[in-house]
């Protein structure tokens, strides 16, 4: 794993991917992707996100090294598309202490998806502006929909003023490559969030080929 830091609190436990050659079965991504994952250590232990099947040894291995003995106490769930969840069922059978944060409509969808064990017990029903302490960090949550499912939620970490934005301010491209950063977030950008607004199918797969 590239050495990535967040914070002292904050741990980076995702996954570059550079064997794929589409994303979603349609987009080139000549210098691959990445899977963003992250752990937040306090008295109460977070993870924010699982990542795609690709690559769960790895991730897997990322958080119980970051853990060093500990569990998750919570999983925030930004999002249901599988490069951001595949792994919430092994990690809630894997920790069945650990509750579940998500939005009404995550929770809508969720059992479409995983079979989750004692979900009703275990999920944290969360709505616009409400905030879950952790310790000495605030976790903060906003709706998102269609950024890039109906129930894509951003969360605002208050202590450090950090935001992990799910599918927002994304970009093709693994993290460890040195590329134009602007050209593949502009490309992700008008693939994965605008392209629900184009009018024009063809356009849009148009702009899935365009090379920066």
């Amino acid at each position: 794993m590239k050495d990535i830091t967040i914070s002292k609190d904050i741990v980076y436990i995702g996954a570059d991917d550079k064997e794929i050659d589409l994303f979603e079965s349609q987009y080139i991504v000549p210098n691959g992707i990445s899977y963003n994952s992250y752990l937040i250590k306090d008295e109460k232990n977070v993870v924010m996100d699982t990542i795609d099947k690709r690559k769960t040894g790895e991730w897997l291995t990322n958080l119980e090294n970051a853990l060093v003995g500990e569990k998750p106490d919570y999983l925030v769930i930004s999002h249901l598309e599988p490069d951001h969840a595949f792994n919430i069922e092994l990690l809630a059978k894997k920790y069945p202490e650990m509750k579940l944060v998500g939005n009404e409509k995550t929770f809508a969808f969720l059992p479409q998806f995983f079979e989750i064990p004692d979900l009703e017990a275990r999920k944290i029903v969360v709505k616009e502006g409400d905030e879950i302490g952790i310790g000495k960090h605030t976790l903060q949550f906003f709706m998102a929909p269609m950024v890039h499912w109906p129930e894509v939620m951003v969360t605002y970490e208050k202590t450090e003023k950090i935001v992990f934005s799910a599918d927002g301010f994304g970009k093709f491209g693994a993290l460890d490559t040195d590329e134009d950063w602007t050209c593949e977030a502009r490309r992700y950008y008008f693939n994965i969030a605008r392209k629900i607004w184009l009018a024009s199918t063809s356009f849009a797969e148009k702009i899935g080929y365009l090379r920066c």
